[in-house]
Formats: C-alpha cells, sequence, structure tokens
C-alpha cells in the first residue's frame, strides 16, 4: 500500500483552498479592472481571430470564446467563470467524492481562461505556481471516488505526487538562488530584511515590530533564508524519512513568519500545500491523533540499520551547521552579546558552484522519479489477482508518462537560472515545453529578486482638484498613504491594482501604461473603478463629482520609529510622477492612444440582455458589490470551517463489524487490535458490574 494517501487528501484539499481564495478574490475586482468601463477591458483581448472555434482555444486556451453563445460579454463571462470556480473549489472542500481529476481539470481550465485576458493583474508568480500546481492536482485526484472497502491507495498514487515534490524543489531552490545570482547588495551584505519589511508590497502590523529587530538578527534570519531555500531543498528526495520531516518543518516555519509579516494572498498558502509532499501517512496520524506508531520488531538488523541512519542524520546535520558557519562567517559578538555573519564568498564561486551543482540537481530529482516509480512497479508485481494486476498496470503506464512528461518539461524553465545547464539540455525538452508553453504546465520561478526601497519606500499618492490649486488626496484601501492609518491585514484577498501601484512607483509611469487608464477612468468617476481604492464610497472625496484634475505625486516612506505616538509610517516628498490632467487634456489623450487604452465604446450603455443567465448575473453583483473583498473570503472561511464542525459533531464515525482490524474503530486500532487486551478489558467490566449489584 503506498504510505502518503493522507498527505494526497491534505494535498487535495489545500488546492481547492487556494483555488477559492484566488477566484472570489478575482471576482470582487472584475468589474473596475476588465469591464468595459474597468482599467484594462478584458473584451480587448478576445477579437475574432477568423479561425474555427476549436484552433482559437487551442491558441489562446479560455473559455471565454463561449461568451456570446451564452448572452454575455466578455465581463460577464469572466464573472461567471469566477463563480463557478468558487462554488467548485467549495464543493471540494465540503465533498470528498468531489476531489476527483475532472473537477480539479475544469478548475485549472477555468483558471487558466482567466488568465489569458488578465494582463499586467494576473501575471504573477503565485499565479503562474497556481496553475502549475492545479494542473499537477489533476494527475493526483484519483479518477473516481475510491469505494469504502479501499483502504489504501492504488500502487500508482506515489508516482504523480512525487511531482509536488519536484515542484517544491524547484520554487525554494530557484528563489534562493535568484538572490544571489541578482547581485542585489542587500542580499550579499545580508541587510535585505533591515529594509525588506517596510518596502514589501502589503506589510502588516507585525512587519512594523519585525523591523525594528535588532540588525545582528535581521542578518542571521537572512543566513537562516538561504538555508532554508538553497542548502535543506536537496533534503527533500533524502532517503531518511526524519531527514524530509525537517525539512518540511523548516519550510513550513519559513512560510509561516512571512504570512505573519506580510499579505501575500494565497501564495504561501499554497507553497505551505506543496510541503505535504514531504509527509507521510505515519506523520498526518500522528497529527490527528488517530492512531498509534508501530514499530518493526527490535530486531538485530534493524537495530544497526537505525544506527547507521541516526548517525547519517548527524552527519548531514553537522556538515549543514558547519558550512553555514563557513560559508557566512558566523561567530560570536562579545561585546554586545549578538552573532556576526558576512558574506565569506564571491560571486564568481558562487556562479561556479551553480554550475557544479544545477545538473546534478536534475539527476537527484531523475533519480528520486525512478526510485518511485519502480516502487510502484514492485506494488503492482504484488497483486495477487491477474486483473487487478492488469488494471493496475495500465494506470502506472499511462500516469508514469504524464509524470514523465511534466518531469521532462520543467527542466526547461528551472534551469533558466543557469544558462550552461540549460544549453545541455536534451532537445526534445525544448520541443515538448514549446509545444505546451501557452498552456501554462509548469513555469520558472525566482522570489524576492532584488531589494528595492533601499533609501525608503517608493509610494505613488494619487490626488484630485476641482480647481487646479487645492489637491486632495484619494487613500487606497490597503496600500500605504495615510501617515497614521496601520497597515491591513488582507490575506487570502490580492487587492491587484493595490499590488501594480507598487510596482508602478519603481519606474516612470510609461513602464505601467494602465496607470493613465487609471487616471482616465477616475476623470470620468467610473464608480467599479472607484470601489478598487473604496469599497465604501463615501470613503471617497470625489465620490458626488468627479475630480477636474488629477495629478500623482511620489514620496519616500518609512516605518515610524519606536515612541512615535499615533503614526504607523513617516513620509517625504521625492517628486511629481505623473503630472496634472483633465478630461480632453493632450498629454493624457496622447497616453491613451500610444498605449492602445482608447476606448471608444466605454460611453455607451451596456445592452440588457432578458436572458435569465446575464440578469441572474447582474443581480448577484449588485448583493456583493457593498461587500468588502476580505469578508467575502473569510465568510466563505467560516462557512468551511462550520460545515466541517457540524459533520464532525452531527456524522462521528461509524465502526464496522467485519474483517479483522483494517475494520476496526480507530480506538481499537490505537490499542493494536489485541484480542486477549480486549477480552480481559470485558471479564473485567463484567466483575465490575457484578460488584455494582452485589452493592446494591
Amino acid at each position: 500500500m503506498a504510505g502518503s494517501r493522507q498527505p494526497q487528501r491534505l494535498f487535495l484539499q489545500g488546492v481547492a483552498a487556494a483555488f477559492m481564495f484566488a477566484f472570489a478574490s478575482l471576482y470582487a475586482q472584475i468589474p473596475g479592472l476588465y469591464g468595459r468601463d474597468g482599467v484594462l477591458p478584458a473584451r480587448k483581448m478576445l477579437r475574432p481571430l477568423g479561425k474555427g472555434l476549436w484552433q482559437q482555444l487551442w491558441e489562446v486556451p479560455t473559455l471565454l470564446w463561449l461568451s456570446p453563445r451564452l448572452g454575455l460579454d466578455t465581463e460577464q463571462g469572466m464573472e461567471l467563470l469566477s463563480l463557478l470556480g468558487t462554488l467548485c473549489s467549495l464543493g471540494a472542500l465540503l465533498v470528498p467524492s468531489l476531489r476527483h481529476s475532472l473537477l480539479y481539470l475544469l478548475l485549472w481550465g477555468l483558471y487558466l481562461s482567466l488568465h489569458e485576458v488578465g494582463q499586467v493583474f494576473l501575471y504573477f508568480q503565485w499565479d503562474n505556481l497556481l496553475l502549475e500546481t492545479g494542473f499537477l492536482a489533476v494527475l493526483v485526484a484519483p479518477v473516481w471516488p475510491p469505494r469504502d472497502k479501499e483502504t489504501g491507495a492504488p500502487p500508482h498514487a506515489d508516482v504523480p505526487f512525487w511531482l509536488i515534490r519536484w515542484l517544491l524543489f524547484r520554487l525554494m531552490f530557484a528563489s534562493g538562488v535568484v538572490k544571489l545570482t541578482s547581485r542585489c547588495p542587500a542580499w550579499w551584505g545580508l541587510t535585505a530584511l533591515t529594509y525588506h519589511y517596510e518596502t514589501q508590497c502589503l506589510p502588516t502590523p507585525a512587519a512594523w515590530f519585525a523591523h525594528h529587530l535588532p540588525v545582528w538578527l535581521h542578518k542571521l534570519s537572512v543566513v537562516a533564508t538561504f538555508l532554508i531555500e538553497i542548502a535543506i531543498p536537496v533534503l527533500f528526495f533524502a532517503p531518511i524519512r526524519r531527514l524530509r520531516l525537517a525539512a518540511f518543518y523548516s519550510q513550513a516555519l519559513l512560510q509561516i513568519l512571512i504570512i505573519l509579516t506580510g499579505n501575500y494572498n494565497f501564495f504561501n498558502l499554497l507553497t505551505l500545500v506543496l510541503t505535504t509532499s514531504l509527509l507521510d501517512d505515519q506523520h498526518v496520524t500522528w497529527w490527528l491523533g488517530t492512531g498509534r506508531t508501530r514499530w518493526p520488531p527490535a530486531s538485530q538488523a534493524w537495530r544497526l540499520l537505525t544506527t547507521l541512519s541516526l548517525l547519517l542524520e548527524l552527519t548531514v546535520y553537522g556538515l549543514l551547521a558547519y558550512g553555514t558557519a563557513h560559508y557566512f562567517g558566523l561567530e560570536l559578538d562579545p561585546e554586545w552579546g549578538g552573532i556576526r555573519s558576512k558574506t565569506a564568498f564571491t560571486f564568481h564561486e558562487f556562479s561556479q558552484w551553480l554550475k557544479m551543482v544545477t545538473m546534478p540537481s536534475v539527476w537527484l530529482g531523475l533519480a528520486s522519479l525512478l526510485w518511485v516509480l519502480l516502487t510502484a512497479v514492485y506494488r503492482c508485481a504484488r497483486i495477487s489477482r491477474w486483473l487487478g494486476k492488469l488494471k493496475a498496470a495500465v494506470q502506472l503506464s499511462i500516469i508514469g508518462a504524464a509524470t514523465v512528461a511534466m518531469f521532462t518539461i520543467s527542466l526547461v524553465p528551472y534551469t533558466y537560472m543557469e544558462s550552461e545547464t540549460n544549453k545541455q539540455l536534451w532537445p526534445g525538452a525544448y520541443r515538448l515545453f514549446g509545444a505546451v508553453e501557452h498552456l501554462q504546465l509548469t513555469s520558472s520561478y525566482g522570489l524576492f529578486r532584488r531589494m528595492t526601497g533601499l533609501g525608503g519606500r517608493p509610494e505613488v499618492v494619487l490626488e484630485g482638484s476641482y480647481d487646479g490649486e487645492s489637491w486632495t488626496e484619494i487613500e487606497f484601501m490597503y496600500k500605504p498613504g495615510n501617515v497614521s492609518v496601520a497597515p491591513p491585514i488582507v490575506i487570502p484577498h490580492q487587492p491587484r491594482l493595490d499590488w501594480q501601484m507598487w510596482f508602478a512607483a519603481l519606474g516612470h509611469h510609461t513602464h505601467s501604461p494602465w496607470f493613465s487608464s487609471l487616471v482616465y477612468r477616475l476623470l470620468q468617476g467610473k464608480e467599479s473603478v472607484i470601489r478598487l481604492l473604496q469599497v465604501e464610497v463615501s470613503k471617497y472625496p470625489f465620490w458626488e463629482q468627479p475630480p477636474t484634475y488629477i495629478r500623482a505625486q511620489l514620496y519616500k516612506y518609512w516605518f515610524s520609529r519606536p515612541g512615535e505616538q499615533g503614526l504607523w509610517w513617516r513620509r517625504k516628498w521625492s517628486e511629481e510622477f505623473f503630472p496634472p490632467v483633465s478630461l480632453g487634456d493632450k498629454k493624457l489623450e496622447s497616453l491613451l492612444t500610444r498605449f492602445g487604452l482608447q476606448d471608444k465604446n466605454s460611453g455607451r450603455p451596456r445592452h440588457s440582455s432578458t436572458s435569465l443567465l446575464p440578469r441572474a448575473l447582474h443581480w448577484l453583483r449588485d448583493q456583493l458589490t457593498p461587500l468588502a473583498p476580505t469578508m467575502l473570503l473569510w465568510g466563505l472561511i467560516c462557512s468551511v470551517g462550520a460545515v466541517h464542525l457540524l459533520q464532525a459533531l452531527l456524522l462521528p464515525q461509524r465502526p464496522e463489524t467485519a474483517g479483522g482490524e483494517k475494520n476496526m474503530p480507530p480506538f481499537q486500532k490505537e490499542k493494536g487490535g489485541n484480542d486477549r487486551s480486549q477480552a480481559q478489558s470485558s471479564e473485567g467490566s463484567r466483575n465490575s458490574c457484578k460488584g455494582t449489584r452485589r452493592k446494591k
């Protein structure tokens, strides 16, 4: 029996939760981002290609091509796909029998459809990660739900689940490597975290406290980050179980700390879902408290194997400790009681090391995959009935081929971080990757490549005016603005406009063409765009009448110092980011024309359809518009929690009466199913009852 059925269940539930957060969060923002009066209308991305429907679906894989056949425009089609994705993922969370391949294929197809027209607001690495994880979930999930009498996973179950571990390795290893290959002085100087907490896109209140920790602790935390992201991922493929569990807890700790100090939507939650590939049934059962660990008989061979395993573990931990201390110059500082650290290697030395280990890491992954495949073949061979053996062999052949193909495809984006290794790959890998690249089956990753805001956090502040003389700041709900407002807690929602405002501040406004469209929509007073800034439109200073002029200023922000009462931020004016413009201004019209954002159909009223589906979508939008996206998502979370709680209280596990220990209730399994001890317990109970009757 495969040993990862419980982790696979956790993985499938986690993927469903990530999809639910992504769909629901995007649904709340569709009118303002992609509607006909939005910042980047999505209908411009679906111009007829003059080809057949199936060819259009292959070249631009989105189900939104079917919207006109349902009487919907592109905006309503996106709303329908988002709602359908939210409901399907919610169903997968609540009903175990829905967690099968077809449902996850539908979720992946729905999100890919939205991604194809999402433009810059859906071009984040976590969107690519969700698409790749969602497609792998199609392979991991059963084609049909297992029957009640099936207590174990099929022989091939661990084969596609191995791809999750490989994806986690690629994500973490590449994220650590790019921090050094970028030559960012903050990462090389180990000072990145002295800037990160206040310069990240959407910090939490905890980030303020983390920012004011001692500098030596920040530098030591950077060293720990390199250790967790570069060195420890190799242990994902370790043959010793405890090494994999140690790797799991190190990755989980890093993700939890990031969640506490930054609002990264569903990204860190999805990364935690990927870490379930490092677990096994035994450990998950120990978590849940539903079973007792059973150890093999303590034979001499077993004792010898245990001793060797322990020695190997201690050797690995010792090498990690020595390597960390050596390459980062760790030493105690007797003067102030901290730990000194510095980067004790050069960029050239790291580049040579990366060139030396990238191809071996590919071979390590291949060896690990072959071991999983051979183990699955062995399980198939142990099946007694020839019909079951034939069925398992066919399933393993199909799943195994798909797994090997996915591994081969992933090598191309994985080796982007080291060009020499990328050139050495098998040419067929490039052809296979090129054939399916537009389906977003696999991607390259590398988070926090460079640390920004070393001289202060750049922040764009919009201002509006009626006369061009007195200006009023336009506040956003989530991004920093008012220095006395605390950073919000937004997770798992992603306010995509606020995120792009952070990127816009890093360069000239012409590097962010959508910004001109945002200014244009605010001058027009479009409600759908205003609600991206403030759900409670009464807080928007120009709600009753749109401003005549809009401009944008660039400020530098810093966290306030301890003791500054009532302030979370300090700021200083830097420069003008966007000049004052009004409707009809030649500068604004020129920018809109230059970037292809001139919308001639914006002023036309939407055609009111009499069909039931468009009217239902319009009614639902009216009901949910006043609700903040964070409240919508947390309402879904509370609903899922309440349903699971009711199921636990009202539907206790029903014990089975036949079939030996396999069918025993959990409390009997914990006792080991010992008939003699159960008989003694029953006899003792009867004697106790007799004694009670005699007393009476």
